[in-house]
């Protein structure tokens, strides 16, 4: 049985495994607080992303670049709220939820990289 998905390279399968669980987490987010439609757009625009880089649709690589701006604003938006509403606060799930707030600032910075330099070869 042929598998309907071109995988040739890990890097493209390593973001389209990024890009998916970010949009699954996103959507997550969204749950919380409907009010914020934003980033059920993001969410799903990270799905489609992640579906295009599987597929190794030339699309996809655009909307990544695209996606960077509102990830990182995101990123930022939130870290920055959860620092500033709980700075005196040591627990650790929240500890663990600034860290990997940082991650995904720094892996959509580093997948936005990759993605351009590819993008000029």
């Amino acid at each position: 049985m042929a598998s309907r998905f071109k995988v040739k390279r890990r890097d493209g399968l390593l973001l389209a495994v990024f890009y998916a669980a970010v949009g699954v987490i996103q959507l997550a987010t969204l749950t919380l607080d409907v009010r914020m439609a934003w980033i059920g757009a993001i969410a799903i625009l990270s799905l489609i992303a992640s579906y295009g880089l599987l597929t190794i649709k030339k699309w996809a690589v655009w909307l990544v670049i695209g996606l960077f701006f509102p990830q990182a604003a995101f990123g930022t938006w939130a870290l920055y709220g959860l620092t500033s509403t709980y700075s005196s606060s040591s627990d650790l799930t929240l500890l663990l939820i600034e860290a990997s707030l940082a991650v995904f600032i720094v892996l959509s910075l580093v997948s936005f990289i990759y993605v351009a330099a590819r993008l000029r070869k």
